[in-house]
């Protein structure tokens, strides 16, 4: 393995340790997109479900004694303090193993940002994983998007296998964030097995159409893989001195910028408006992780630079990643007005993220 300096030299980890602490305080964030159950608005929080509206009836009907309009009121609070439950001991318990892994490997350093980023994009994959099999269902859920993570992942793990240029330098970078990023691949495969096979027919296909322009059905994704690979080839640091494993870690950077496009196209599409919870949960985890690992990039960009020693590598990375927050800014905020009131994420018709 290359021996690498500056914040990437993880054998000078006893000379960084002065290096201001990598702990991140919990971010919020709001969703898009609709769940594509009928008339209902089906799944929610912790296994809570929504009935929509009906002029006739239904759920809540326009005229109801005094009695069932309490007994509605009840369970509709009932419904929601559940959710609310499940929410909170579910961020609460990534938190948790978040602190105790900081504490134990990461001796307060800086770089461990990076690792913090990982473990929270696991943390979505696993929540889809979740979704998906507790419930069944594969409905709105982009599986261009969990082709383009498939292969973000697949691009980090050859090069972090190979050489240790990019990966954190204090003790998380020994052993645990390869293990993270495995398990990301291993649930983002779960998840695309859920919906080309048992669930398949529940998968919305005709909602998942993004990039869907003279190429065959299911191949849209390549728009986005495509380009970003070419720029990786054309521009990318150099910190392990290898052509391919330099490429493999910077497509993987670039394409995890623009894997989410899909999934938030698609929630768009949706026509009642309405995403499940734990589909909000694990594009608001994705979301802040992206986050975490902007803040890491804000201090260590100038470190990716080329052989010849330019930093458009790491101004790439900057502009890309501040990018993809932007487009989340609308997400960010509806997906904290729905844990805020434990109600369903409702996308408003008008809003959208310019990728459309």
């Amino acid at each position: 393995m290359a021996t690498q300096t500056g914040p990437y030299g993880r054998h000078g980890f006893s000379q960084n340790n002065n290096q201001a602490g990598g702990g991140a305080s919990p971010g919020s964030g709001g969703g898009y997109g609709g769940g594509g159950y009928g008339s209902g608005y089906g799944g929610g929080y912790g296994g809570a479900s929504y009935a929509a509206p009906s002029p006739s009836g239904g759920a809540y009907p326009r005229q109801a004694s005094g009695g069932d309009e309490e007994k509605t009121k009840t369970g509709k609070k009932s419904h929601a303090l559940q959710a609310l439950n499940n929410n909170i001991l579910m961020w609460a318990g990534f938190f948790t193993a978040s602190i105790l892994i900081y504490y134990f490997l990461s001796a307060g350093d800086f770089s461990f940002l990076m690792t913090y980023g990982a473990m929270s994009r696991m943390f979505g994959f696993g929540i889809l994983n979740i979704k998906a099999y507790t419930g069944k269902s594969s409905a709105g859920i982009s599986v261009k998007t969990l082709q383009l993570y498939a292969a973000v992942f697949v691009m980090r793990l050859s090069s972090i296998i190979r050489h240790e240029g990019y990966l954190p330098y204090d003790k998380s970078g020994d052993w645990l964030y390869h293990v993270i990023e495995f398990v990301g691949l291993f649930f983002t495969l779960c998840a695309l097995y859920a919906c080309v096979g048992p669930f398949k027919s529940s998968y919305q296909v005709d909602m998942d159409k993004f990039g869907e322009m003279n190429v065959p059905p299911g191949y849209g994704a390549i728009y986005l893989a495509v380009p970003v690979l070419i720029l990786a080839i054309l521009i990318h640091p150099s910190l392990n001195s290898d052509f391919f494993s330099d490429v493999a870690w910077t497509y993987s950077m670039y394409l995890e910028t623009v894997a989410l496009i899909p999934q938030l196209y698609m929630f768009q599409k949706q026509a009642s408006g309405v995403v499940e919870l734990l589909t909000a949960h694990f594009v608001a985890a994705l979301g802040f992780g992206r986050l975490l690992e902007f803040c890491f990039w804000i201090y260590s960009y100038h470190e990716l630079t080329t052989h010849g020693g330019s930093r458009a590598p790491g101004y790439i990375a900057l502009f890309a990643q501040f990018v993809q927050l932007v487009l989340m800014l609308d997400f960010f905020w509806y997906y904290y007005l729905a844990v805020k009131n434990a109600t369903p994420l409702v996308l408003p018709s008008h809003t959208g993220m310019g990728i459309v």
